[in-house]
């Protein structure tokens, strides 16, 4: 019996999928496919990284021999033209007829082009191929500014890739009053718009294009308002319409403003035809996304195998990162109040906004916003698709657990029901993970993807889909065991006490007793900061360049163009009138940008490699020693001014700052560490954002410990109240070892505390009550510690084998970096921009 043949029409994302799908379900069918583009399969989710030097074959979704092997013959650069659904053909561009028995339209979208007077004109492009791309990055090179027309989702990933290609005055039209119109409500929108304008981006929005004016190529766009900007090239992303145009041809029913009409089968109006994909028209709605495309796909795949499933629509929630930028929406994210309750949290100097609807009576999570911090999406999406009954404080899901107590809520990802979708763009479930671990096929994250396909679409559930490996592996009674690289199979903290036992002083001596081969990487850096928090020696003594980072190879935090900056300590944020002259005349003899930071020091940017041991021995000498801005250690112990000078001061806040700042300066840790003191309740310091902060009280200091403010703020916890400050410290002595011993590689203190098995009362626990006995051993190590501190910057220039690194060219170590550009800016001077070539 002749196998039946399945013709596919585009070989899109879906299209590929489809195919993936079908043949691993059943190798009975013969399958043609028809491509209108030169080349296979590429991933457009991520096309816009094209720019940022991935190839096509690096975007394809196959091998080259993929089909073959598949038996499926692929034909490319060769479109259907015509479809004869009567005698069941198509026709193709070169002329050659095929039957079919079953015709699959997965012909996708192409880009909206609104009918503009002048549209015609050059240097004016759509964002859509990588052809298209091409063609963008050819003319880019000439062009000095240009504008995208749309502010959604492409319309951002367009100018993304503007500003990649070296166009600084790069500008954004939208019609609508808002950014990302489907996804994000008007604060979002200017929360993302300020971000954007913070990157150079220029945002115009309530913009309607009357006219695009040039003679013969583009100069300027003219608007409904009579405004004009001037541009030299316009790329388009106002949208998508479905490639319906050989369904209409054919007689097949499209909707009233184009798409495919399609059943819960994907079945057209005849019964012979299928469509899947952004083509397809559901219940009136055409699916943009990727996810919902994958989702028709796997339904016809199974279907066409006498299966039966159905399409009754998708979930559009959306998790990106735009222009570096997180945006995400989840659920009903646009309802308002009286309908359910709005928790908003706004943050515009760190450029956050977090909003989450929740019902009236406080027990489900109806939907949400997320701008600049998506790091919850995952959890909230869960909690809110699968109807997770809240906590009773619901704004711990976007503020975290304030006052000393635990975080709220359910048993996050470990409570979802075996039916949750974790990874939406392969329709992979939590059961699904949790069955291929337990059956004990996969053990690792590469075999999980493997094995479900899970996390190989967009990538956004792979966190998830890790933590439910760990757990279900845990939950075998299986020892999970976090070895640092294939070089040493030991934990950090394994190799921290061995390093301690042996007295093991050089990354070679390490890896000579500990591990093999050559090292790498990722073992390198984490080997030296162990070194350094064990030893406390200076970082560059035994030459030895594989410090924790490339920062710490020159003792300075090197910029955006090439310079350095130079950030001396100074301690609790006291800094005396002669001290502040020097920074000035310093910052002035070596045309330094200063900036006052937010830990209450100075910042210099602009200074050249050659010149940093000059600018630090003059800092020296005016006792100013390295602020250590550079590692992964104490930064700084910000203070108000206490009792010594504000009427609302219980306690000398400052001085005890600098006792604090003075006393674990230079120590080495998993990653940077901050501190504050606060003289009363108001909390000018903002303690409760710091790693460890301290709260003056009438009885004495009250201690929080694991706050972070950054990306991702967490409150501080409690950790004790009332104490002296002698007790304060101790305490700080043995919570800052237990960190220092057992946290993994570039884990902050917050993230520590949230993995911790037993949280704030466990952590209580073992630095108040000594539960691991480790207390007394504790406070000896870092005694040791802060007896051996010495300031780098004064090993360096006192060191001529160190000093000598300072050079930008070995054979002309006075020469500076040609290449290195400033200009001109509010009477200081900043780096020029970057241009990608």
């Amino acid at each position: 019996m002749k196998e039946p043949q399945i013709i596919v029409i585009g070989n899109g994302m879906v299209g590929y999928k489809f195919c993936e799908k079908l043949r691993s379900k059943t190798k009975s069918f013969k399958i043609i496919v028809f491509g209108e583009e030169p080349r296979r399969a590429y991933d457009r989710v991520h096309l816009s990284e094209y720019f940022n030097g991935k190839t096509a074959d690096d975007l394809s979704l196959s091998t080259e021999n993929w089909y073959q092997e598949q038996d499926i013959t692929l034909f490319l650069n060769n479109p259907v033209t015509q479809i004869d659904r009567e005698h069941r053909k198509v026709y193709t561009a070169n002329g050659a007829d095929y039957s079919y028995d079953i015709l699959v339209f997965a012909t996708g979208s192409g880009a909206f082009v609104p009918n503009i007077p002048g549209i015609e004109k050059d240097g004016v492009f759509v964002y859509r191929t990588i052809e298209d791309l091409d063609l963008i990055s050819g003319y880019a090179k000439k062009a000095k500014t240009a504008s995208v027309i749309g502010g959604g989702l492409l319309g951002l990933e367009a100018a993304k890739a503007l500003i990649d290609l070296g166009i600084e005055k790069t500008s954004i039209i939208e019609f609508a009053p808002r950014l990302m119109p489907r996804q994000i409500d008007a604060a979002g929108s200017d929360m993302l718009k300020s971000k954007l304008a913070d990157l150079g981006l220029h945002i115009h929005l309530n913009k309607n294009t009357t006219s695009i004016e040039g003679d013969g190529r583009i100069t300027a766009l003219k608007f409904s308002d009579d405004t004009v900007i001037d541009v030299d090239m316009l790329v388009i992303s106002a949208g998508i319409k479905p490639r319906d145009e050989l369904a209409k041809a054919c007689g097949v029913e499209v909707g009233a403003r184009g798409g495919i009409i399609v059943n819960e089968k994907m079945q057209t109006s005849d019964p012979a035809i299928y469509a899947i994909g952004e083509c397809a028209l559901y219940d009136g709605m055409i699916y943009g996304l990727i996810a919902p495309g994958y989702e028709m796909a796997e339904v016809l795949a199974t279907n066409l195998c006498q299966g039966d499933k159905a399409f009754t629509g998708f979930d559009m929630s959306t998790k990106l990162k735009l222009i570096g930028i997180d945006v995400a929406s989840f659920g009903d994210n646009f309802i308002t109040e009286p309908d359910c309750r709005t928790i908003i949290f706004e943050n515009k100097h760190k450029g956050v906004y977090k909003r989450i609807n929740v019902s009236n009576d406080g027990q489900y999570l109806l939907g949400g916003i997320l701008i600049g911090d998506a790091t919850a999406y995952n959890l909230l999406l869960q909690t809110s698709n699968n109807r997770i009954v809240l906590p009773e404080n619901p704004e711990e899901l976007i503020l975290g657990a304030r006052g000393g107590s635990e975080p709220a809520g359910g048993a996050g990802i470990t409570g979802l029901p075996d039916s949750a979708l974790i990874c939406s763009c392969e329709g992979v479930t939590k059961g699904d993970i949790c069955a291929a671990v337990a059956d004990g096929s996969c053990e690792n994250i590469d075999d999980l993807k493997k094995c479900t396909k899970a996390g190989t679409g967009c990538g956004g559930c792979l966190p998830m889909v890790k933590d439910l490996m760990t757990y279900t592996l845990k939950s075998q009674g299986k020892y999970i065991k976090n070895v640092i690289c294939e070089h040493f199979n030991y934990s950090r903290q394994e190799l921290f006490d061995l390093i301690h036992i042996h007295e093991l002083k050089s990354y070679d001596e390490v890896l000579d007793a500990l591990g093999k081969n050559d090292g790498c990487e990722v073992c390198k850096p984490l080997v030296s900061s162990l070194l350094a928090s064990l030893w406390n020696e200076m970082i560059l003594k035994k030459g030895n360049d594989v410090a924790q980072d490339s920062n710490d190879r020159f003792l300075a935090n090197i910029q955006k163009g090439g310079s350095y900056s130079v950030v001396p300590r100074v301690p609790g944020g006291e800094i005396t009138p002669d001290k502040l002259i020097v920074i000035g005349e310093v910052a002035k003899k070596y045309n330094l940008y200063t900036k006052i930071t937010g830990g209450q020091r100075i910042d210099m940017f602009g200074a050249h490699l050659n010149d940093l041991p000059i600018i630090w021995e003059e800092l020296i000498a005016a006792g100013f020693e390295s602020g250590h801005a550079y590692g992964k250690g104490l930064r700084t112990v910000k203070s108000c001014v206490g009792s010594t000078w504000c009427r609302f001061g219980l306690h000398d806040s400052v001085s005890f700052a600098i006792r604090i700042e003075e006393r674990y300066r230079g120590i080495r840790a998993p990653h940077k560490f901050k501190s504050a003191v606060s003289g009363c309740i108001r909390e000018c310091a903002e303690a409760q954002s710091k790693d460890f902060g301290i709260i003056a009280t009438e009885k004495g200091w009250n201690l929080y410990v694991c706050g972070n403010g950054g990306s991702k703020p967490q409150h501080a916890l409690l950790l004790a109240t009332d104490l002296d400050s002698e007790t304060c410290i101790q305490y700080i002595d043995r919570f800052l070892m237990f960190y220092i011993r057992t946290a993994d590689p570039l884990t902050r203190t917050a993230t520590w505390l949230n993995k911790m098995e037993g949280g704030i009362d466990y952590l209580r626990n073992v630095i108040i009550n000594d539960s691991l006995g480790m207390a007394a051993q504790w406070e000896n190590e870092i005694e040791n510690l802060i007896a051996s501190y010495k300031c780098e910057w004064k090993e360096a220039v006192e060191n001529p084998a160190i000093r000598k690194r300072f050079s930008h060219f070995v054979n002309a170590p006075e020469d500076k970096d040609p290449t290195i550009e400033f200009v001109e800016m509010r009477g200081q001077k900043r780096t020029a921009e970057w241009k990608t070539l």
